[in-house]
């Protein structure tokens, strides 16, 4: 990390907002979004107060925004032969 950079976030590490090989600003935007709702569900499952079961869907939520946000990603890049 540079100087002066912050640290990612939980859900911009997990979508691997930096990488984006073909640099298609698409694929960012994509990652971004993802990354926002990623983090909304885990600030939910690790505040003070959170239910068993609000942590229980915010996980399976986190695992499915990535499922998506990857299969997202495959048809923004999807190439035909």
């Amino acid at each position: 990390m540079e100087s002066g950079e912050r640290p990612m976030t939980f859900g911009e590490t997990a979508v691997g907002l930096n990488f984006n090989p073909s640099n298609d600003p698409n694929v960012q935007i994509c990652k971004e979004i993802f990354a926002r709702a990623i983090d909304q569900m885990n600030h939910l499952r690790t505040n003070i107060g959170c239910k068993p079961g609000q942590a229980r869907h915010a996980s399976a939520a986190i695992t499915m925004l990535e499922d998506a946000q990857m299969r997202a990603v495959k048809a923004i890049t999807w190439k035909t032969n």
